[in-house]
């Protein structure tokens, strides 16, 4: 298992939730350092019987995306 984050980037818009390797760091304008478009994406799946979810962040989510 590696260490990482996933930062909450949420002014007005939707994104999809990404996994930034490490832990986080401060921002020097307040917030974590983090570039939207360096995060590995997540991928979310359901269970349709029970309604259980599993969280995966593998790099072939982000060809797809």
């Amino acid at each position: 298992m590696i260490q990482g984050f996933v930062p909450d980037f949420s002014h007005a818009h939707n994104f999809v939730g990404s996994w930034y390797e490490g832990p986080p760091e401060k921002s020097f304008w307040g917030g974590t350092k983090a570039q939207i478009n360096q995060g590995i994406p997540i991928g979310a799946f359901r269970c349709t019987n029970c309604g259980f979810l599993e969280f995966y962040a593998k790099s072939e989510f982000a060809a797809r995306g």
